[in-house]
């Protein structure tokens, strides 16, 4: 009788323990496959009062070249990381590609803020049309942005056909690298097709880098940049930003019964990207030595900048969610780099991503109340399950608690299947990374400014056929894959 007991207690007690077994076991699966590259700071050498002086750097500045790490990023990039302003060497490349971006995010606050709410209205109209709407804030968010960036990249309104290639290419990013699906190279090369006609249309109203020779470049620059990363790292803070209200309704009131409040908003904003950043590592390779006195890196050592770590230090509770001690805060002694360090790359949206955050949440706010009892960690795999209800029309309270009972039983026993497919999908593109090695194949045949080495413009190779199905040259990234 006491077996079949402790047997139904251990299948009921499953989603309690397998999904963070599964996780650990995930981690060191994989750090053994990816070899011990890199040094991760903070450590018990670099403190935190010394990361950001370690960040900043000058030496501190290459991105891709000598880093094992990198061919697993550039792999769930593809196809084009080598022209991702991320993953750009410095130089005259890097510097041309980011400010080419920094003019197409250009705009007045007001304008910018202005269109974003434009896009979230059309989107919450299209896309949450009833009264009551369960739903994940990730793929609703996800039109929204493929929307505004289109209209920023193109200056003209997004149509149907190019959202849905966007928001497929955006997906099948974001999916592949929290390991939750396995790459689709055919949705990301539609993208790529379109792009390349669009060029080749003269449909583009920026003037793109001379730097980036080719038609294929351009169109990876802006796939890359506006319709991979900026995409997919809006949708990412929008879906950590209203799944914190949708757990804390009184917070969630006090915004909503205030929308103007800047600075109350701003707190939430800053608290949710202090405890749910959206990098987990940035690596950086040392282009020379940095003796910082104590502690002595050579040239070519790869730097891993933690940044949840990080965000951990200096508070007396970091774990705790708390907007109010932005009050208690200076913002400039903070340990919070929500958008990387402003000496060594930091992101191109640190102006602009606050602006419409708050321009896109005021909207969704203004039309329903947030409802979620699922699990909130940093990486977010399931998306942000969430219960939208119209203001003009509330549920009563116990329809809505028996609601988010089902979920939260829901998204326990989804946690149990989605740990176990990110183990073996994470498993299998880390050695698909490991064996296709697309960064180093790359500097095999280029400088760190793009351009083609002597010896390989010598001895032309033919075409190889390439796991992406495209160019041997567009290949994969790399990184901590676990923090995903």
């Amino acid at each position: 009788m006491l077996k079949p007991l402790a047997a139904v207690a251990v299948a009921l007690s499953t989603p309690y323990w397998l999904p963070k077994a599964v996780v650990g076991l995930r981690v060191r699966v994989f750090a053994r496959i990816n070899g011990a590259e890199g040094v991760v700071v903070p450590n018990s050498q670099v403190d935190a009062e010394r990361f950001a002086e370690l960040y900043a750097h000058p030496a501190a500045d290459g991105r891709s070249r000598g880093a094992g790490l990198s061919d697993l990023f550039w792999y769930w990039l593809a196809p084009g990381p080598e022209v991702h302003q991320e993953h750009l060497e410095p130089g005259p490349r890097y510097d041309a590609v980011a400010r080419t971006t920094t003019a197409i995010l250009a705009g007045s606050s007001a304008e910018l803020s202005a269109l974003a709410t434009r896009r979230a209205a059309a989107v919450l109209d299209e896309l949450v049309p009833g009264e009551v709407t369960l739903l994940r804030l990730r793929d609703l968010m996800m039109p929204v942005w493929a929307e505004f960036f289109y209209e920023l990249v193109f200056r003209e309104p997004c149509p149907p056909d190019a959202r849905r290639l966007i928001v497929d290419n955006a997906e099948d990013v974001i999916n592949s690298l929290k390991n939750t699906r396995l790459r689709h190279m055919g949705r990301r090369t539609r993208l790529t097709g379109y792009l390349l006609r669009r060029l080749a249309a003269g449909e583009v109203p920026h003037e793109l880098p001379a730097e980036l020779a080719t038609p294929r470049d351009r169109a990876h620059y802006l796939q890359g940049t506006f319709f991979n990363t900026a995409v997919v790292q809006m949708s990412e803070a929008m879906a950590h930003l209203l799944l914190v209200l949708a757990t804390r309704p009184a917070l969630q009131r006090r915004l909503a019964e205030h929308p103007e409040d800047d600075h109350d908003l701003g707190n939430v904003m800053n608290e949710t990207l202090r405890l749910y950043p959206l990098f987990g590592i940035a690596h950086r390779v040392t282009s020379a030595d940095i003796d910082l006195g104590d502690v002595h890196y050579p040239a070519g050592t790869v730097l891993c900048f933690d940044y949840p770590a990080y965000h951990a230090t200096g508070y007396t509770d970091p774990e705790r969610f708390d907007p109010d001690r932005w009050d208690r805060l200076s913002a400039k002694d903070a340990h919070h780099i929500p958008f990387g360090v402003a000496a060594n790359r930091p992101c191109p949206a640190w102006r602009l991503a606050p602006l419409v955050m708050r321009a896109v949440t005021r909207e969704v706010l203004g039309r329903f109340t947030l409802h979620s009892s699922v699990s909130h960690t940093r990486s977010i795999p399931h998306r942000a399950p969430c219960l939208l209800v119209a203001r003009e029309r509330p549920l009563p309270r116990h329809r809505i608690a028996a609601v988010l009972a089902l979920l939260r039983l829901r998204d326990r026993w989804e946690d149990v299947g989605r740990s176990l497919l990110q183990f073996g999908l994470g498993g299998w593109m880390v050695l698909d990374a490991r064996r296709s090695r697309p960064t180093e194949r790359w500097f095999a045949r280029h400088d760190t400014q793009g351009r083609p080495l002597p010896t390989a413009a010598a001895h032309p190779r033919r075409r190889e056929a390439h796991p992406d199905g495209v160019d041997d040259s567009e290949g994969p990234p790399s990184g901590c894959p676990h923090l995903r």
